[in-house]
């Protein structure tokens, strides 16, 4: 080390407090190699302050596009979605800009998954709201708050998927874990355990982090237009459309179902479910049935399905839907 660089600056710069010193010193690494530690070697080093930084801290611009993937990935790594949240904007900012931000591990934010242990508040919004804590006064962090629930109870998660694709995407409505999670849950009949819910999960946490970033990017006026959109289930995965094509909305059980209609000349030749929020399994004989019977009948009143009549019925509305634009 330079003697240019005084030892607080060097702690200061690495994060490393006294415990971090007296760690090293009873290695060995202060002492003489393959000799036995002196008492001077194995006394703790005399703890040097580093300064407490002063909040609220400054704010530096952030790629949201960094914390989406950051915090899909910390999902895994830090023990979900809240740690997961908060390290994808603070650890990635301690590893731009270090101090302040290296002095603060995600992994103290682990508790607040699963909504905090009680499917309460998603973990995810829980670590943006704390990150925003560090930056502005309440005042300030509130309204980012609002603005952050609002985007998320309107989103369709997830849209980032790196690793596997996921069969539908559902919107919350909410800002509780039990709502979010268990709508997906319900669309899909995935068990908590399943890759795919932990692969929406994850993709919850980025997408949240890069909302958060989004929103104190602009906050703090680097730039004004947000880059982080709400993605609807209205615009998610929009298909490209033939001329004898046509895409129509209903209303079920657990939300709108979408559908796409092929139509050949006046008949109706093919049908296809592209998104919905429908609980698997129950809805199952309505998705598998009333298309089919539609086709037959080339008529959008068919029978429902047993057990399943909200989701036959929905059906049935979005291909109405589609058929009204026939021709226009």
């Amino acid at each position: 080390m330079s003697n240019d660089v005084s030892r607080r600056d060097f702690l200061r710069k690495a994060g490393v407090g006294a415990l971090g010193l007296g760690v090293l010193t009873l290695t060995g690494c202060a002492g003489a190699a393959g000799s036995a530690p002196t008492p001077e070697d194995t006394t703790p080093a005399t703890p040097e302050a580093i300064e407490s930084p002063a909040w609220p801290w400054k704010w530096e611009e952030l790629d949201p596009q960094v914390a989406l993937e950051n915090g899909y990935k910390a999902f895994y790594s830090h023990g979900g979605c809240c740690a997961g949240a908060v390290s994808a904007i603070v650890e990635t900012l301690a590893g731009q800009y270090g101090y302040p931000y290296n002095q603060i591990n995600a992994k103290m934010f682990a508790d607040g998954a699963g909504g905090y242990g009680v499917q309460s508040l998603c973990g995810s919004l829980g670590g943006a709201c704390a990150v925003f804590g560090l930056f502005m006064e309440g005042s300030d962090a509130n309204g980012l708050r609002n603005e952050l629930y609002e985007w998320y109870k309107g989103h369709a998660f997830p849209q980032y998927q790196p690793e596997m694709a996921s069969p539908v995407m559902t919107v919350s409505e909410s800002v509780e874990c039990r709502d979010s999670v268990g709508k997906y849950m319900a669309a899909t009949g995935y068990a908590m355990s399943d890759p795919g819910r932990l692969a929406r999960c994850a993709a919850v946490t980025g997408e949240v982090a890069a909302k958060a970033a989004d929103l104190l990017n602009i906050k703090f006026g680097y730039y004004t237009e947000p880059k982080v959109a709400q993605s609807t289930l209205d615009g998610a995965d929009e298909p490209e459309l033939g001329p004898n094509e046509y895409i129509g909305e209903g209303q079920g059980y657990g939300g709108k179902i979408r559908v796409k209609v092929t139509m050949d000349g006046t008949k109706i030749a093919k049908i296809d479910v592209l998104s919905h929020s429908e609980s698997a399994g129950i809805s199952d004989p309505a998705f598998e049935s009333v298309p089919k019977a539609i086709i037959e009948k080339q008529s959008a009143e068919v029978d429902v399905a047993t057990g399943a009549t909200m989701a036959s019925n929905g059906i049935m509305e979005a291909v109405k839907d589609a058929l009204s634009k026939v021709g226009k």
